[in-house]
């Protein structure tokens, strides 16, 4: 009985080894900022850019039926300006990006929320560009941010993350590496030292590619300052910085200062 533990234990860190690096890699360029952190994407870019095209096809379904999808002509002509500026600088970070079937709606309501799905599918609600009267650059700091999401694969990297964890855990209470009365505790201990750590990297990586596209594009980058301060302004109880999958707004703000530096030749070219 002894050995067989053994041999499961040997067994199970050798399975944690091999999906580690077998699905490791990172998914863009490094870009003029310099991203280029190894990413576990194990499930196949296909299968999660399907499972995003039902989403947002659902999504336009549902807005479409409560006449919400496009109402606003002026709204969705600034984000779609905005769009049209950003979308020839992906190739900076990856050249099939280009190629993607980009979309671009505009859905009322009042929600504070953008985002693009893997794919290049893009939705601005108009509750963040109303409620904080965003300018061009800021729609375009947004955006920015959203299409890194998409170019760096987040949500697949994250699908991975969770399938691998899932699978790892039943594993570990299987073989009886780990206990099943403390299958719980396991499960939490990645929560907060892997998955909700990753996701803050995504976030910074999202600030980091988006202000890059945004000044390729001659959008002023210090606009991602003033939003995210509009964004904090906005308040609401948040939970603190370890506990979130978000930066706080002020180290958010701060490293996007930092950064500022190294695009502002870029949108200066772009104005020139």
């Amino acid at each position: 009985m002894k050995n067989k533990n053994v041999i499961l234990n040997l067994f199970f860190v050798s399975l944690i080894s091999t999906l580690t690096i077998s699905g490791c890699a990172s998914s863009t360029d490094a870009g003029a900022v310099g991203v280029d952190r190894k990413q576990f994407l194990a499930v196949p870019s296909e299968q999660v850019n399907q499972m995003a095209l039902q989403s947002y096809d659902q999504v336009k379904k549902e807005a479409s039926a409560k006449k919400t999808l496009d109402v606003n002509a002026e709204q969705l002509r600034r984000v779609t300006a905005v769009s049209k500026r950003l979308i020839p600088q992906v190739q900076v970070f990856r050249k099939d990006s280009l190629q993607w079937p980009w979309e671009v709606h505009v859905i009322s309501s009042p929600d504070v929320n953008a985002y693009c799905m893997p794919g290049g599918k893009i939705a601005f609600y108009s509750g963040i560009i109303e409620k904080l009267n965003m300018t061009d650059d800021e729609i375009a700091a947004v955006m920015g941010h959203e299409m890194a999401h998409a170019l760096r694969e987040h949500g697949r990297e994250r699908v991975s993350e969770g399938f691998a964890q899932q699978g790892l855990l039943i594993l570990g209470v299987a073989t009886g590496v780990i206990k099943e009365q403390y299958a719980q505790y396991a499960a939490l201990g990645s929560t907060f030292l892997l998955t909700l750590p990753n996701s803050r990297r995504q976030e910074s990586e999202a600030d980091h590619i988006g202000i890059e596209l945004m000044a390729r594009a001659g959008y002023n980058p210090r606009s991602a300052v003033t939003l995210w301060q509009k964004m904090g302004a906005q308040g609401g109880a948040k939970p603190p910085q370890f506990m979130s999958t978000h930066p706080s707004d002020s180290t958010r703000i701060a490293q996007i200062q930092e950064w500022i530096p190294q695009v502002a030749p870029l949108y200066e070219a772009a104005q020139r």
